[in-house]
């Protein structure tokens, strides 16, 4: 059996502070975007779309958004809490090459989506599954991702023009890395730590 693929899994990190700023080749943003597009859906609905987001005025005003709803969390956390938090990097916007919304289209292969009747959120689950494909083929290309997750989600729709009844769900930045973190950062801050898989594993029921 070729492990390349559980190699892949395990060196997967959310960066943060590692991009070059290196430019992603034409090519290479293809086959990452592919694969994303290649992802199941339900209802072979694909109700996903993806902006490519290179414009620096765009990225900055974003940023902004970012760093002011970081202030907001921080003002929530006191103690150890916020000494920890102080000590994490949250994006990496303005490092990265670019980066890539991923949006959820509920209306897309409607009005009938087979399989998603009696679960609603089968469509963004199908979303969160081509975020998983992108991520893991930009690992396997030498690439970081960074999940940006300090916004708004009307603000984003604003900045970006998203029409009405379209849901941003992620904001990744993309692009070539110095390396990538053998421990993930929140653990390396020591914000927590992973479960063990034997703590969440169950037999027949709960």
């Amino acid at each position: 059996m070729s492990t390349d693929l559980y190699d892949v899994i395990r060196r997967r990190r959310d960066v943060r502070a590692e991009f070059t700023g290196e430019p992603v080749p034409e090519d290479v943003l293809r086959r990452v975007l592919d694969a994303a597009h290649t992802a199941p859906s339900v209802g072979l609905s694909q109700p996903w779309d993806f902006i490519v987001v290179r414009d620096e005025a765009v990225r900055r005003e974003f940023h902004e958004h970012v760093r002011r709803e970081r202030d907001v969390f921080a003002a929530t956390l006191d103690g150890d809490a916020a000494e920890r938090f102080s000590r994490i990097k949250i994006d990496g916007v303005l490092e990265a090459a670019l980066s890539i919304v991923v949006t959820y289209d509920p209306a897309r292969g409607g009005p009938a989506v087979l399989g998603r009747h009696a679960i609603a959120d089968a469509g963004l689950y199908s979303v969160c599954l081509a975020i998983q494909n992108l991520w893991l083929a930009a690992t396997a290309e030498d690439l970081g991702v960074g999940w940006v997750s300090f916004y708004r989600e009307p603000f984003l729709s604003g900045l970006l023009g998203i029409p009405d009844g379209i849901r941003p769900v992620a904001w990744l930045c993309l692009g070539p890395v110095t390396h990538l973190q053998t421990t993930p950062d929140l653990e390396r801050h020591g914000w927590r730590r992973r479960r063990p898989l034997e703590t969440v594993l169950h037999h027949d029921r709960w």
